[in-house]
């Protein structure tokens, strides 16, 4: 394995940036990590450790707030707080969508068949994928037909009518996304960080002990031990190709590494644009990849803290500061920043996902002191058409440091360090094309058998002995690691190599 950073992880990496603090440098919780490849990795045995955390909250400007309790008991009175219909209501809701994830998760780790292909395997898992559509009754299809084509703000309509308890769920539906909550398709988006969990608890969420990079790390440890070698330290210039044939990699150090299989986690453009010979591959399918959306929309700020922030909407010592922390309060405000977005700026009131981590892990901090992890919507790749400046990331960071002095004053003064990240960082940094953190948008028309183009779906490229396995194809976006699972697959399979597969696993 080549990695360009001297670092392990990409965007799951854990980096002291000041002395003795750990950051969750770019991901930042765990839940996606499908609970198969943990236990056939045997990851336990190397270390990683993910802790559930407890809750969120939503805070709005008035000083009002809507906690998302663990127990359902106490999550359903502070619903019925707001509105006694809503806390009816969210009983459906939470039914309907669990409906929709147990539904989607036993194709995570399945290769897409191809619509227009008539092998026998294809037809085959076309076939599968109908039988276990019959098994559902006939509202959840067209509930299901309806929630991939719905936009987030019309699906909580649906359902809710206080205007702070839609603002706490409509934030999932538009991270990562260059999308607005009124935009169609953004229902799914919430549906992609719903069906994950921890400890078998589907919807949960945790943190990895020791930062994000231990789920990394852990991987690492393992390939190792299984006879694996990474190289640090210089990114691929190119895929070296001859008569059709993948021949292996040159690195930007001009080393050159040969293998009759060369797998790509780089993003969809980033292997084709940035590191193929355009001669090596057909004009039509460089057309398609030109095409593949991945706006950037998101970004990050890493703060180390020295002491905990006290939050004006939150009694003093909220169990709900162990979890997210939303500062929204509708889907209205909600929009708004995506309108800065399409303008070609950040938001200037803009979403903001924080958490404490090291209120749960305390490993990443010295005592007394805490990291907090923080998640802003919307950031554009470039500001006006243009690359970002250093000062124009630094007024974006201040921008976000002001919005969060507002909730809780004093926050300011509590800041030791501060690392800002832009679509411009995740791009120079670990190659995240457009600063987009799923590697293509979760929309539609990129899902399934489209993701990333119709035709290369099965994790196969456009040249022999090349294989794709990063977030680009399918199912998606996150610390998953399905696609990667989902190709190895293949290559065991066109390799006529044995192959054990975990039950649950498609075996054909």
């Amino acid at each position: 394995m080549v990695e360009k950073n001297d670092y392990l992880g990409g965007a799951t990496a854990s980096r002291e940036l000041h002395k003795n603090w750990i950051y969750s440098n770019a991901s930042y919780v765990c839940s996606l990590l499908r609970p198969e490849i943990y236990r056939d990795m045997n990851l336990a045995k190397y270390g990683l450790q993910v802790v559930p955390y407890g809750g969120s909250v939503t805070m709005a400007q008035n000083g009002d707030y809507i906690g998302n309790y663990v127990d359902p008991d106490l999550a359903r009175r502070e619903v019925a707080r707001h509105s006694p219909r809503d806390a009816d209501a969210t009983v459906r809701y939470d039914r309907d969508i669990m409906r929709q994830c147990r539904f989607i998760r036993q194709f995570l780790l399945r290769t897409p068949p191809d619509p227009t292909s008539f092998k026998p395997r294809d037809l085959m898992e076309l076939l599968y994928m109908g039988r276990q559509a019959m098994k559902v009754d006939e509202d959840v299809l067209y509930d299901m037909v309806k929630f991939y084509t719905m936009s987030i703000s019309d699906f909580l309509d649906e359902y809710f009518e206080n205007p702070l308890v839609k603002a706490s769920h409509s934030g999932s539906g538009i991270i990562g996304s260059a999308l607005g909550v009124m935009s169609p398709g953004t229902a799914y988006v919430l549906l992609h960080h719903r069906m994950g969990d921890v400890d078998g608890s589907m919807g949960a969420w945790g943190f990895a002990r020791g930062g994000m990079g231990a789920i990394a790390q852990a991987m690492a440890d393992c390939f190792t031990d299984h006879g694996g070698e990474i190289i640090r330290g210089s990114g691929v210039e190119q895929i070296m190709v001859r008569n059709g044939k993948t021949t292996g990699v040159a690195l930007e150090n001009g080393n050159e590494y040969y293998a009759d299989v060369v797998v790509s986690n780089m993003t969809f453009p980033r292997t084709f644009l940035e590191c193929m010979d355009e001669k090596d591959l057909d004009p039509g399918f460089l057309k398609k990849v030109r095409n593949f959306k991945i706006r950037g929309s998101s970004g990050k700020l890493n703060i180390a803290l020295d002491g905990l922030p006290k939050f004006t909407a939150l009694p003093e010592g909220s169990e709900l500061a162990w979890g997210d922390m939303h500062l929204i309060d509708s889907t209205e405000r909600l929009e708004r920043a995506y309108d800065d977005w399409k303008n070609g700026t950040w938001s200037k009131d803009p979403y903001i996902d924080m958490l404490i981590p090291s209120m749960t892990d305390p490993t990443m901090t010295p005592p007394g002191k805490h990291f907090m992890s923080v998640f802003v919507q919307y950031v554009p790749p470039k500001i006006n058409g243009k690359e970002w400046t250093d000062a124009q990331v630094a007024e974006f960071g201040q921008t976000v440091i002001n919005q969060i002095e507002e909730y809780a004053p004093g926050f300011k003064d509590l800041i030791l360090h501060m690392e800002v990240r832009t679509p411009r960082e995740l791009e120079n940094e670990v190659g995240l094309t457009e600063g987009n953190i799923f590697q293509g948008e979760l929309t539609m028309d990129q899902l399934l058998f489209n993701r990333p183009i119709p035709g290369f779906a099965q994790y196969r490229g456009p040249t022999k002995g090349l294989y794709m396995c990063g977030s680009s194809n399918p199912p998606g976006g996150g610390v998953m690691a399905a696609p990667g699972a989902n190709a190895a697959r293949e290559i065991l399979r066109d390799l006529r190599k044995p192959n054990t597969v975990p039950e649950g696993w498609i075996d054909d």
